[in-house]
């Protein structure tokens, strides 16, 4: 009976041991990451944006060094990894340096920004053509005008193209900007105006279909942690509204990502530190819209520690209403992560999808991410990757 007894105990415990494996497996499989290509500096290196993807569904993005001139590439990668440079800035008074996201418009065209180069070393706006061909739309001069944007840029049905500088301005605090399809440049406005105002606009902006545009500032406002702005369109111009100031413990702060609208207008974006009291991996949250008043809310306080949290805009898949991002430095390694939120009965399920532990896996993750018509996401890491010049993914969730 002994015998029989502890035969059966020990049954019992590999069967468990068994199914605690099989879940295991179950798990690490839910989701697939595959590193597409390891960039070797030639082709480009420290990509510090994500991507964007054509209607065949090949992927577009920039390298922030590295190159021909080691200024920086605008590169072209097939979903299966395979990478060529479309131009290598930095000859002469070429651009240099581009930190932003790329657009595509419908001919196929891209268009970006550098953060240095140009005329006046203060960056540039430039357009690629599909065949490669480089010009520069506008360089920047460096002062009123506006210096060194960071991000990438917005364009209405017109072919006009807006988007933000880091500094320079009337008040060296930052611009929004215009480029007209004619390449006519106008400053529509200066931060630092009135009192705290926000500065530092880094993320770019986004555009409504009644022509204002929404973005936030990593700095300044009431307590220095940034805020969220709304430029409202009038024929006269546009006015600044204040629509939220960050004040870092519970909301969180320094927000380095910019804005996305939903079907239903609502506006949702990121902060890259704070949120939780505590210092905390920053915040995603929603502004919604009743009558002309904003309400903002918290919709999750990530984990983590100082500006380890979600540096690019998020992105949101209308069909299920996910939000999907990633994290520059948190996770169990300190080196990014891939996450989701889920909507569910008024809460929000945080799921990692993937952890980078560093090393040829890459690491440092300021990318944004793009989803293909199969669910599958890609971006990029900053470094890492089997040179240490950093990486293309792609992760299956």
């Amino acid at each position: 009976m002994r015998h029989q007894s502890n035969t059966s105990t020990r049954l019992l415990v590999l069967a468990f041991v068994l199914a605690f494996a099989l879940s295991l497996s179950s798990s690490a499989h839910s989701q697939t990451f595959t590193i597409l290509h390891n960039f070797a500096g030639s082709d480009g290196s420290a990509p510090l944006a994500g991507l964007v993807m054509d209607a065949k569904q090949n992927l577009y993005g920039t390298a922030s060094a590295g190159g021909e001139y080691n200024g920086g590439v605008v590169f072209k990668a097939s979903r299966s990894g395979a990478e060529i440079v479309m131009h290598s800035f930095g000859n002469g008074t070429d651009g240099a340096n581009p930190e932003g996201s790329l657009i595509i418009d419908s001919a196929g065209n891209l268009y970006g920004t550098t953060f240095a180069g140009g005329a006046a070393g203060a960056g540039t706006v430039f357009k690629v053509s599909s065949n490669g061909k480089e010009s520069i739309l506008y360089s920047f001069a460096g002062g009123d005008d506006g210096a060194n944007p960071v991000a990438g840029l917005a364009i209405d049905a017109s072919g006009n193209l807006y988007g933000s500088t880091s500094s320079g301005g009337t008040y060296n605090s930052g611009t929004v900007f215009e480029v007209s399809s004619s390449r006519q440049h106008s400053v529509l406005y200066s931060f630092g105006s009135i009192a705290n105002d926000g500065t530092d606009p880094v993320a770019g902006v986004t555009l409504d279909p009644k022509g204002n545009l929404y973005g936030t500032a990593s700095a300044g406002g009431s307590y220095g942690y940034g805020t969220i702005f709304e430029l409202e369109y009038s024929a006269s111009g546009f006015t600044e509204n204040i629509l939220h100031t960050f004040e870092m413990q519970n909301d969180g702060g320094t927000p380095y990502a910019g804005l996305i609208f939903d079907r239903s207008g609502n506006l949702y974006g990121a902060a890259t530190q704070g949120g939780d009291g505590t210092g905390g991996g920053g915040t995603v949250f929603e502004l919604t819209r009743s009558g002309g008043n904003w309400t903002f809310n918290v919709l999750y306080g990530l984990a983590g520690w100082g500006i380890s949290g979600t540096f690019r805009d998020l992105l949101f898949d209308a069909s299920t209403g996910v939000i999907y991002a990633t994290t520059h430095c948190d996770g169990a390694y300190s080196s990014g992560t891939v996450y989701s939120l889920t909507p569910s009965a008024g809460a929000w399920s945080y799921t990692e999808l993937y952890t980078f532990t560093g090393g040829t896996n890459g690491y440092y993750v300021f990318s944004n991410l793009v989803m293909d018509k199969s669910g599958n996401l890609y971006g990029t890491t900053n470094t890492g990757g089997a040179n240490g010049y950093g990486e293309i993914f792609k992760v299956t969730p």
